[in-house]
Parts: structure tokens; sequence; C-alpha cells
């Protein structure tokens, strides 16, 4: 197995220009964004005509129905031995499989089997599934098998409506067909299905009234209020469930396994630098600007030897503040206040004065992360495009704003590039997002839980991400019990053995780690590399390395990853 897989990734130039003419998303190139976070090398495909070097072809956007010749280019590269991926498409293929196609459906919970990772009902946004209809005698014999059970769900009665996955055999070769709507799913959960332009609808039972006539990130999400949160013994109501997270793991595993399956190999980087499984961040939003509170929050800090960040909201704290926060190693990033009763504005020009302020008066050349106070948001791509044209590299917005709507709230803890609207043509803005899964003042008693906060970083540990707590000087200084919680979130995070970095450190790393390209592999069976990161000091990465799954016990440099054997290879670059 030391072929690299050729995966090619199809968006189909000519489709996604008609359905942009149309102000139509193309949401199905976000699968380039979880590709690139997984560290997969692949091709980008413009048309059916590049498929025919691919060992894989993940069909992203298809080509348009009328366009027939890039529709049989599509089934002859099948046929011809080539796999294909779909994502509830390829929907004129359904007849000549044999199949039906059912309606597109959604919201639902998808059942998916154990070896494809967390057994647990997922949500989903889109599904179309397909029925199999070739019955009589008469017909050739369907080679397919079904994966998964999909489920339309209310709080009191759920309905089947098919299998997660179907896999046709197509001549030498075969197309997979995921009846879920990935792509559709991963955005839709991770940055809503429309841009945020009035209040969100409350959660029933009145723990969460986001309907507060201020425009937040939580006002566009798009879990259910009943089917996606559990309670404390309390009443205390959270999301559990990193589902966009647990969607990528599922798909990520797919496709390593059948790379595998054809003999072929699909190295790729992993998610931490080297012996890090996981990391925690801590951020602090400056609200009341108390130096006395900043000190009491340095030493606490000290104390437990951690380094955080620190969102300045504008006045902001006195200059030997900054002098201490620097020198100790935190970062110093912007609180953008766009709140109109505290003097702020939601505008481009009121954001680059705020960041020209932190820098004056911190003494920054740059400022790199940002986290908008009270998690202001309006609109899909605004904040972004307003914080590339200021150098902001990170945002850290996307978090709950009420105490019934803490955890995964938007199904995710990895950091990942937006994707923009279709008025950009759904282009990736050039800011890390780096959501927070709960704030320090909105539930005391359900941070300090214990089972709460194993949930919050077991779920984390699962699949290898960041966990991202909120809190606030003013309230770490003022009571004891918070800076209680801190010592133990903290504590119960290092005994986990998560590492703590800051919001700048993990995007440098993340665009360091991305600039990271797998060539091949050698005749020893290590990936050949080259990387254009500009980093002056050399970094210690991971490459990992899919294996025959023959090795029992495994050997010492040889997990599973993803369900799937892979050996380690310690790199620099």
């Amino acid at each position: 197995m030391n072929k690299l897989a050729n995966i090619g990734v199809l968006l189909d130039n000519e489709a996604a220009q008609a359905r942009w003419a149309q102000s139509e998303n193309v949401f199905e190139g976000f699968v380039v964004e979880v590709l690139e976070h997984a560290g997969i090398p692949f091709r980008f495909l413009q048309s059916a005509d590049e498929v025919g070097s691919c060992d894989v072809v993940i069909v992203g956007l298809e080509p348009l129905a009328a366009d027939l010749s890039a529709q049989e280019s599509l089934w002859n590269y099948s046929e011809n031995g080539g796999l294909l991926i779909s994502f509830a498409g390829l929907n004129r293929f359904a007849e000549r499989l044999g199949c039906e196609m059912g309606p597109t459906t959604g919201p639902g919970y998808a059942s998916l089997p154990d070896y494809l990772g967390d057994s647990r009902p997922l949500r989903y946004l889109e599904s179309t599934s397909w029925d199999v209809v070739r019955t009589s005698a008469s017909d050739t014999p369907l080679d397919t098998s079904s994966f998964g059970v999909l489920r339309s769900c209310t709080s009191s009665k759920c309905k089947g409506l098919g299998a997660v996955m179907q896999s046709f055999l197509v001549g030498r070769g075969a197309l997979h067909r995921w009846s879920v709507n990935l792509p559709a799913t991963w955005v839709g959960l991770q940055q809503g299905t429309k841009p945020v332009t009035q209040d969100g609808f409350p959660a029933p039972d009145g723990t969460a009234s986001i309907d507060d006539r201020l425009l937040k990130a939580d006002d566009s999400f798009e879990l259910n209020w009943d089917m996606d949160r559990v309670k404390t013994t309390t009443g205390a109501a959270y999301f559990p469930h990193p589902y966009s997270d647990l969607w990528k793991e599922a798909f990520i595993s797919h496709l390593l396994r059948e790379t595998v399956k054809l003999q072929l190999t699909l190295p790729f980087v992993g998610y931490w630098p080297n012996g890090i499984e996981h990391v925690a961040m801590i951020s602090h939003d400056s609200d009341r600007n108390v130096d006395e509170s900043a000190v009491t929050t340095l030493d606490v800090l000290k104390e437990c030897n951690v380094r955080s960040t620190w969102c300045m909201l504008e006045p902001g704290y006195s200059a030997p503040i900054y002098e201490r926060l620097l020198a100790e190693g935190h970062e110093l990033a912007l609180h953008y206040n766009a709140m109109e009763d505290q003097n702020g504005k939601w505008d481009e020009q009121e954001l680059a004065r705020q960041t020209d302020w932190l820098k004056r008066a911190a003494g920054l050349e740059h400022c790199i992360s940002n986290k908008n106070h009270y998690t202001r948001f309006e609109g899909w791509g605004e904040l972004f495009r307003w914080c590339e044209r200021q150098g902001i590299q990170a945002d850290q917005t996307r978090g709950p704003s009420k105490k019934g709507n803490v955890g995964y709230l938007f199904g995710t803890c990895h950091p990942y590039f937006p994707i923009a609207y279709s008025d950009e043509k759904n282009r990736f803005y050039d800011v890390l997002e780096m959501g927070f899964l709960i704030q320090d003042h909105l539930d005391h008693s359900l941070i300090d839980d214990g089972i709460v906060l194993a949930s919050f970083l077991e779920e984390t540990m699962k699949v290898k991400g960041l966990a991202h707590f909120l809190f606030h000087p003013v309230h770490i200084h003022n009571h004891s019990h918070v800076r209680e919680t801190l010592r133990k979130v903290i504590q119960m995070a290092s005994d986990y053995d998560f590492v703590f970095m800051t919001g700048e450190e993990i995007n440098h790393w993340e665009r360091a780690r991305r600039s990271i390209r797998i060539l091949g592999v050698n005749a020893s069976g290590d990936a050949e590399f080259a990387s254009a990161s500009a980093d002056s000091q050399l970094q210690e990465a991971v490459i990992w390395i899919p294996v025959a799954d023959n090795q029992n016990p495994l050997t010492a440099n040889t997990e599973y990853r993803f369900g799937v054997a892979c050996r380690k290879q310690v790199i620099f670059f």
C-alpha cells in the first residue's frame, strides 16, 4: 500500500455559475474545508472531463442535469473502475440503478453503523433517499448495500426514511451515495441556514430567550430545543452533541476505509502538534475594564500556569496591565462593541476604529483575534469581511448568549474557515472561527457541574477538538466561586490531558499545518511532503498513514484514527 490515492473533489464550474446567477448557494464547496482541516490531500475538479485520472471522486456539485455528456462521463468513470461518492445527489442515476428517488426532507436524525464512528442519532438538515424498486424476476439483480437508518423525528414519534448510505456496483467501479446532504448539514449547523436579520425562536420552556431585540450569532442556529438538549438533575439545559464534527468523522472514516480497500493509502495531517491530542482555550472579555479584576485573573492564571486570550472592550485597562499580560505570554485581542446603547455600532468603520484603538493603547503591531461583545452578529459574512480588511485572522464570536443554549450550539468544537454566501460566490473567508461552549456568567452552577464539564471535555476529546471556555475578569474578581470554577475547569481539562493554547497560537498552528502538502508515499511507506509555511521556527507535526488492518496487535507507532489503522510519522516543517 505505497501508492497514494488520487482523490478528486468535483465542483462543476458551469453548475456553480448557474446557481450564483440565480442567487443560490453552492454550500457543496464546504467539503473542501472539511478535507483541508482533516489534512487530506485532494485535487479540485471543475468539470466531469477531469475525473479520469482519479481513484476516488467526491461529487460535491455535479454537472447540470441538461449536460448529458458530463453526466455520462461520471457514469463511465465508475464503470471503468472509479469510485464516486455523492451527497444526496446523482439523482439522474436512480432509475438506471433500479431505484426511485424520494422527496427531499429534513431535518431528521440518522443512526450510523458503529464502524463509521459514533452510533448516537445524529441530527442532519437535509436528505434525499432512494428506494430500491427493481424487484421482478426479469430484472437484472441489483448489487447494492445499505447502511444506517434515517428518521424524521418529532418529540413524540419518529418515521423511517431509508438508509443513511447506499452503495452500488457500477461495472468495475462503484457509487457510494450518502442520502444526507452532508455539506448543507455542516454549513447549516455551524453557520446557520440564512443570514441573521431578525431574532431567533426562543426555547419553549423559557430557558433561552434569544428574542431579545439584539441580533446575535445564536439567533440563527439549527438545533431543536426539545430533541437536542439534555437537562441536569437541577433542570439546567445544554446541547451535548457536536453533530457537525461527528458527521465529519463518519465521512472521513468512510473515505479512508474505501481507499484502503482499493489497496491505496491516503495519508493525512494530524489536527494538533505531535504529543497533543486535544486543546483547551480560556478567553476573557474585559467588560467594565477594572484593573483590579485583571490583576486577580492574572494571579489565578499564573497560579494555574495557563496562558489565555484577553478580548479588550474600549476603553480597556491601563498600560501596566497590558504590559503584564504580554510579559506573561497572554494574547491581547479585540472585543468589538456594536451595542448601540453603549455608543457602539454594527459598521465596518467602527470595527476599524476600535481595532486601531486597541493597537495604539496596547502597543500592538497586529491584532490577531476578535470576539464580538454580547456575541452581536448580523447578516452572514459582514463581520468576516471586515476582519479580513483589518488583518484580524481569527474570530471567537460564535457561542451562546443565554444560559439555556450553552454547549455545542453550533455543532462543532473545531476551528474552521467560514464559507461565504452566494453574493460572494461562496468563497472561504480568511478568518479562522473558533467558537466557545459556555460563558461564566450564564449559569455558574452549570459550568461548575462536574458531570456537565466532563461531558463538554469528553465530547471534545472524542473528536480531538478545541474546548473553549469564556470567563470574565470582573466575575473572577468579584466572586470567589467563579475563581474556583476557573480553577476547576483548568484542573479537569489538565487531568484529561488537554493542552492550553491562546487563540493566536491556535490560529498560527492551524494555518501552518494546512500549508503541508502530502506529495506521495516512498518505498519505505513514509509520506513525502512539502510545506509552504513561512514560519522561521521548525514545528513538529504528525502525518498519519493508513495501513492494511492486519496488524494484531497494533505496532507501537500504529493507532486507529477515524476507525482505520494508521502508522504515525512525525515530521518537522
